[in-house]
């Protein structure tokens, strides 16, 4: 691919991306608010994600081996297409089935997103790599924290659009209205995109998804806790504290949550000027990587000392909030960039695939660990399970040797 492809490629995957990131983070808020207005317990919310997030780790894995056998393009659009499937079928929920009809049905349809989603993921964030030159460390994570960043304040304007659907359209038609958005993304997606990106001329065995790179394997255990963290209060949690305790309409808690992802994304976006950064695109960088999950360790705590010093905990909770978005999307710019800067190009999607099954994994557990923290324990005791879990993401990051890896 020439210099002068580079840019309309890149244009391709990350608008095919913003698309799913937009009907994804709707989703997610239709998919909580809805059933928690039917009386669903948090305990149970949190079940509705659980296949979502196992699909995520499954499809990571797998999806990487099939991207470098029959190329990226396909497995995006396959994203793309699944998606549409997912909230097409989920709009034919009927409010009157009982509950042990209804929710194994919405966990099949959000485990079918999940596919959708880590086979977009997953494919996007891989074509950077085989889009930039190589030797362009600089360029390469400009332009991953500029999709990673950009995709993350989408995913906030979709929260917000989810809450606002659902006062405005209703379940079922804002469910339409997603799909129809999903088909006109992919058809352009599916003329105009190369062909080969990502299709290794060697066949990958099965066998080699699991990676044997020592930094890679680091790096993937440090992102399942530093997700798990995040969603650990993010998920079920937050949503239902600014619901339930706040008294916050739908709009108003879809619009706190979208500000905060915009907010995030932005922040993402900006990494590569905040990051102090080396010519050899790693050393640094890894650094910095420490330095900044350690310093997003702390946050949790501190938000939990505030409330119980007395201030309220509204204005704690949302001082904190902010600044746990800041200092996380940081760390998570830092990640998408480093994972690539320790694969070649040869790999590159088995990789990522690899190292987001982790990214699912911690997802999973936060979510799980959402629902039932905050049941049990309050808004409060998911923070304090979010400090530990960062705990553990520091000492994984701070185990990654501190040298030029490839």
């Amino acid at each position: 691919m020439t210099p002068r492809q580079n840019i309309p490629q890149y244009a391709l995957v990350t608008a095919a991306y913003w698309g799913f990131t937009l009907t994804d983070g709707a989703l997610r808020m239709l998919v909580l608010l809805h059933f928690h207005t039917l009386g669903y317990a948090p305990l149970q919310l949190a079940s509705l994600f659980l296949l979502y997030e196992i699909c995520g780790i499954v499809t990571n894995i797998t999806g990487g081996w099939l991207g470098s056998r029959v190329g990226l393009k396909t497995t995006l659009l396959l994203g793309l297409a699944l998606q549409v499937i997912a909230l097409l079928a989920l709009s034919y929920l009927n409010e009157d089935w009982p509950l042990v009809l209804a929710v194994p049905f919405v966990v099949a349809v959000q485990g079918l997103s999940g596919i959708a989603k880590d086979l977009t993921k997953m494919s996007a964030k891989s074509s950077l790599k085989l889009i930039v030159p190589e030797d362009q460390n600089s360029t390469l994570f400009k332009w991953v924290a500029l999709l990673t960043g950009s995709k993350n304040t989408l995913k906030g304007v979709g929260f917000f659009l989810g809450g606002v659907m659902l006062n405005m359209l209703g379940f079922v038609v804002a469910l339409w209205v997603m799909a129809g958005m999903l088909v006109l993304i992919l058809l352009p997606t599916a003329l105009f995109l190369s062909g080969d990106l990502g299709q290794t001329k060697v066949k990958v065995t099965f066998s080699e998804i699991f990676s044997k790179d020592r930094a890679i394997n680091l790096l993937s255990a440090a992102r399942f806790f530093l997700f798990g963290a995040r969603d650990i209060w993010f998920v079920v949690a937050l949503p239902l504290f600014l619901y339930d305790t706040m008294t916050l309409t739908f709009t108003q808690v879809g619009g706190l949550m979208a500000l905060w992802v915009v907010g995030y994304g932005l922040v993402q976006s900006l990494a590569p000027i905040i990051i102090r950064k080396s010519p050899d695109g790693q050393s640094m960088e890894i650094k910095e990587n420490k330095l900044w999950i350690f310093i997003l360790s702390l946050v949790p705590f501190l938000i939990v000392a505030a409330v119980k010093s007395g201030l309220p905990p509204t204005y704690a909770i949302g001082a904190g909030l902010a600044l746990f978005g800041i200092v996380f999307a940081i760390n998570s710019a830092l990640h998408s960039y480093l994972i690539l800067a320790f694969t070649s190009k040869d790999q590159v999607a088995i990789t990522v695939g690899f190292y987001y099954s982790a990214n699912a994994g911690g997802r999973l557990a936060g979510t799980i660990l959402s629902g039932l923290i905050y049941q049990y324990g309050g808004i409060e005791a998911c923070l304090l399970g979010s400090g530990l879990m960062l705990v553990a993401a520091f000492f994984f990051s701070f185990l990654i040797p501190v040298q030029k890896i490839n």
